[in-house]
């Protein structure tokens, strides 16, 4: 046996991430069809049932391990109307709070783009991502939840889609495209890179990252972030203002009116020639 045989191979490592995808009690028909294309989409996902409580979230890291999943995916769905998304290393952290906005499905859409179920994706991050702490903790969580392991029980051994996040306004803007490497309208043309949206898309706007899963000391804090309650509020303050100033004028009104027929009765024909 030759002396190199004898030397072993340092063991590649193994990519092994698996995430759990379940919602809370309470999502609406749209919250549903964005978790069903998020599975479709992540062929390493493990779907579970519902939580009941919202307010249970310590149990969440548990239910990871007992489905064997290292990342979680969760949607706690509010007032049947407002969903958030919890991004989150499990059992040690750090997790990511997010509110998600301009949610589209991909039966919404009906985009022209298409890939096949179970293949893998180029993940493509702004570099924006770089530039502040949150973003490099927040691409790195997610490029362990959002990257598919080349070895996932359900994936292909294709990669012809692209999943994109970009940083605009202090806000995440996903998109999923696929990747064309011919010109559809000259198919024996040459080779020529396009890219098709295929969906879902939707915007993450950081609310806060805290240390542990799914709790522990708080990371990062958006400042400017103001939760959907407090800005419906405002709109149905404002519209209550509209009202009352409407009010007054309506009032102030009505006494001008009453103090000139006042005027015009004490200046009539009858009583100043009576």
């Amino acid at each position: 046996m030759d002396a190199d045989d004898e030397v072993q191979q340092p063991k590649q490592k193994r990519n092994k991430q698996r995430v759990l995808l379940l919602s809370s009690r309470g999502v609406t028909h749209r919250m549903r069809h964005l978790m069903n294309d998020l599975e479709t989409l992540l062929p390493h996902v493990k779907k579970d049932s519902k939580l009941d409580s919202k307010s249970q979230l310590h149990l969440l890291p548990e239910i990871a391990d007992l489905n064997n999943c290292n990342n979680t995916l969760y949607f706690e769905a509010r007032r049947h109307e407002d969903l958030y998304m919890w991004a989150a290393k499990t059992p040690n952290g750090p997790s990511i709070k997010l509110h998600v906005q301009n949610v589209h499905t991909m039966d919404e859409l009906k985009m022209t783009g298409n890939c096949l179920k179970g293949s893998r994706g180029i993940l493509s991050f702004d570099k924006a991502f770089d530039e502040t702490e949150w973003g490099k903790l927040t691409k790195e969580v997610f490029t362990h939840i959002f990257g598919v392991p080349p070895l996932a029980r359900k994936a292909k051994p294709f990669i012809d889609h692209v999943l994109t996040f970009s940083i605009l306004d202090n806000k995440i803007w996903f998109r999923n495209f696929q990747i064309l490497e011919k010109d559809p309208l000259q198919p024996n043309g040459p080779p020529q890179t396009s890219l098709v949206e295929i969906g879902p898309r939707f915007v993450l706007t950081p609310i806060r990252i805290f240390e542990g899963a799914f709790g522990g000391a708080t990371v990062y804090s958006n400042p400017e972030f103001v939760t959907p309650a407090s800005a419906r509020s405002l709109v149905r303050q404002n519209k209550g203002d509209r009202y009352r100033q409407r009010k007054d004028a309506q009032e102030e009104t009505s006494k001008r009116k009453d103090l000139r027929k006042r005027e015009e009765n004490v200046l009539a024909v009858s009583k100043v020639f009576a």
